[in-house]
């Protein structure tokens, strides 16, 4: 489903991606995790073409990101991606968040938009929220409100871009459920967060990057059950986040 080969990012002189490799397949979930500023949130915004990348190819179901030719807004509503700090339209109501992009880049009708955005608002569990606008939610509300937004874009794919660490520790659950139901029902998933339990609980695969570079790509039961197989940057992330 997604492939990237020796994929490379600099900002100016400074390089933030090098040679990043790794595939994830139709129904896998994929956690990324590693300290901050090791390019976890850069990685996954090369994906859809939110961030460009210099060097290296990525393709997302078949299509290649690295061509000039490549529709990437076409694209991008294929791809759905769920940010830190919601980034709802503050004005507009939780059902025309829901609608907007539906109408506007699938051009779904208004009627049409509205029964599958509620549809999605539903299976979040936010159906008695629908008329509020984000403002008058809680930080959990507005993050579930995104996941079924981009959900109702019908996505190939999801992408989370760290979805609890802008929550207070009370409402992490409430997403992360939401997360777990996506994936037992199969949705391709890519994940960069510091949720360890829900990477242990759910994920098939573990990428842990550093300065850059991705240094461990494996299983989870690999990444966690054998730290003494791991790299030594790893190793010394395992020891710190494990022993609480």
């Amino acid at each position: 489903m997604i492939e990237l080969q020796n994929v490379s990012k600099w900002y100016g002189s400074f390089q933030v991606l090098t040679d990043c490799s790794t595939s994830i397949k139709k129904g896998e979930v994929v956690v990324i995790c590693g300290p901050s500023g090791s390019g976890k949130s850069t990685l996954i915004k090369t994906i859809n073409a939110l961030e460009p990348f210099q060097s290296g190819e990525i393709r997302v179901d078949g299509i290649a990101l690295h061509d000039p030719k490549t529709n990437l807004p076409k694209l991008r509503s294929r791809v759905g991606m769920v940010f830190q700090h919601f980034e709802l339209f503050p004005h507009l109501s939780v059902t025309e968040n829901l609608t907007l992009a539906q109408m506007k880049v699938l051009g779904r009708s208004a009627d049409e938009a509205n029964a599958h955005g509620l549809k999605y608002l539903e299976r979040v569990g936010l159906m008695a929220q629908k008329d509020k606008f984000p403002g008058q939610l809680s930080g959990g509300q507005q993050q579930r409100v995104a996941i079924a937004r981009a959900l109702s874009m019908d996505p190939i794919v999801m992408l989370f871009d760290e979805p609890t660490s802008a929550l207070d520790p009370e409402m992490v659950g409430e997403v992360l459920d939401v997360m777990v139901k996506l994936a037992n029902e199969g949705m391709t998933m890519c994940c960069v967060t510091h949720e360890m339990g829900f990477a242990r609980k759910v994920s098939h695969r573990v990428i842990f990057m550093d300065q850059g570079k991705i240094i461990e790509d494996c299983s989870k039961e690999e990444f966690f059950g054998k730290p003494e197989a791991r790299s030594l940057r790893a190793k010394d992330f395992l020891s710190k986040i494990l022993d609480y």
